[in-house]
């Protein structure tokens, strides 16, 4: 029988991804271990092996489809003597939804007639805009989940008899036709602002995406003359102000959606509270610079001095290197396993550096330059950025002086590390220059209490101004 190709869970917290590219084709042959399509999660793309052997019979998601639930069909795999009449057995019982229990299950769409417009599965924005523009959505193929009608469908319909759209003020349609009947590609406040000054957007030229008009095109037609009015009566005059500019709606990537989640999450539910200690790295940078000077195949930063201390400091105080279970547990770690902010297009990612306390600065700068590329690649495994005992976010590179991190659950501390600046420091009644890098310890207060994360900061400070205690 034929073998449903399923959205695979690629993490223990994945619910849904991206289907980045296909592969294979209807039609290819594939083995176990063949790679038949890239998934895009909130921290990586990953390839995706096949597991049965087959034909790809039907692609069900198309490549560039966003928000695949996991374990939805995204394709079937046909075996030896087995045609396409098979398909519909293998996909109707994952991908048509759950009919209620008031109603029987839909017929398929070629065999049914077509649905009242008030019956029509719609979304909000495509029943607002078919309401407005007097559009029977029960004449409209829905092309979204489970045949639902979303807004790009109402468009088809709108145009496909070639009428003209009806143009508002409240922004509501992305898109309409001049006066000659031509599509016009603008954005919703572009749209308002030609609707106020009177200007005819099929005399614009967009500066937009796909030649979209945008709020600078319709200004520089008022300011210039260069877009002819409605009408005459109508003309733009110079009285006439831009609209204020209300932005436009950017639609959160997926791993956006995950780290407004887990840090509201955090920062709800963790008790955090912060510790705060100045770290004298005068002596720390002329280590540094002697390492770097006498070997041409590294070049440790800073952050490896830190990640490097701070390892050997969760070995020192243990009672720290912890992370919240649940209201009965917390997890001992007997590694430390250092886990370090890196931003990347769209967010940031915690690559981790596994067993730091066994590891020397060479080795540690090594790891951290081959995550972090991979991170920014889109490229590390799931356990390479899952799990670790502590963070580390450093924002001293961007001049920021001093900051507060969020935990990351669940995970008892986070360290935030700041520039290294030159302050007068008072030693033995004298005042000396220094240069000194502020370090924030947050604390999960349900699993560490201030006099342990004190004592760990502590130990981070003296390895972090004593770098030869790294070597013992």
């Amino acid at each position: 029988m034929s073998i449903k190709i399923l959205m695979p869970a690629l993490s223990p917290t994945m619910t849904e991804g991206n289907l980045a590219k296909w592969h294979v084709k209807e039609g290819d042959h594939v083995a176990p271990g063949d790679v038949i399509a890239e998934i895009e999660t909130d921290k990586a793309t990953m390839d995706v092996e096949a597991v049965d052997e087959g034909t790809l019979g039907k692609i069900l998601v198309a490549e560039g489809t966003e928000g695949v639930a996991v374990n939805q069909t995204i394709g079937v795999l046909l075996e030896d003597g087995e045609d396409t009449s098979a398909i519909g057995d293998a996909t109707s019982a994952t991908n048509a939804p759950a009919p209620k229990a008031e109603e029987a299950p839909a017929a398929p769409p070629a065999q049914s007639a077509p649905a009242p417009s008030g019956d029509a599965k719609a979304s909000p924005l495509a029943r607002r805009i078919a309401e407005q523009q007097g559009v029977d959505l029960g004449s409209v193929q829905g092309s979204g989940a489970h045949g639902k009608i979303v807004r790009s469908d109402v468009e088809a319909a709108m145009f496909a008899g070639g009428a003209a759209v009806n143009i508002g003020t409240d922004g509501a349609l992305p898109v309409f036709t001049d006066g000659s009947g031509n599509r016009v590609l603008a954005s919703p406040l572009a749209r308002r602002m030609a609707a106020q000054a009177n200007v005819d957007l099929g005399g614009v030229t967009g500066s937009g995406p796909n030649g979209r008009v945008v709020k600078a095109d319709v200004e520089a037609a008022i300011v210039k003359g260069g877009a002819a009015p409605a009408t005459a009566a109508a003309a733009p005059t110079a009285a006439a102000a831009p609209a204020a500019d209300d932005g436009e709606l950017v639609k959160l990537s997926t791993m956006r959606k995950v780290i407004s989640r887990r840090m509201a999450e955090s920062k709800s539910q963790v008790p955090h509270f912060y510790l705060t200690m100045d770290c004298e790295i005068d002596e720390l940078l002329k280590v540094r610079k002697a390492l770097n000077d006498a070997h041409d195949d590294v070049k440790i930063s800073v952050n490896d001095f830190v990640i490097r201390a701070c390892a050997l400091a969760l070995m020192e105080v243990p009672a720290a290197n912890v992370a919240y279970e649940n209201e009965n547990e917390i997890r001992q770690f007997s590694t430390a396993d250092i886990s370090v902010a890196v931003a990347i297009p769209g967010g940031l990612i915690t690559p981790i550096v596994r067993g730091a306390e066994r590891k020397g600065l060479k080795q540690i700068s090594a790891d951290m330059k081959d995550l972090a590329t991979r991170a920014r690649d889109g490229k590390l495994m799931p356990e390479e950025y899952q799990g670790g005992s502590f963070s580390i976010s450093n924002l001293g590179m961007f001049g920021v002086k001093q900051f507060d991190a969020v935990i990351n659950p669940p995970q008892a501390c986070i360290l935030a590390v700041g520039s290294g600046e030159q302050r007068p420091v008072v030693k033995n009644g004298e005042i000396f220059p220094a240069t000194v890098m502020c370090t924030t310890l947050s604390v999960d207060h349900r699993v560490v209490d201030g006099a342990i994360g004190a004592e760990l900061l502590a130990a981070i400070k003296r390895y972090v101004e004593y770098p030869p205690s790294m070597l013992l």
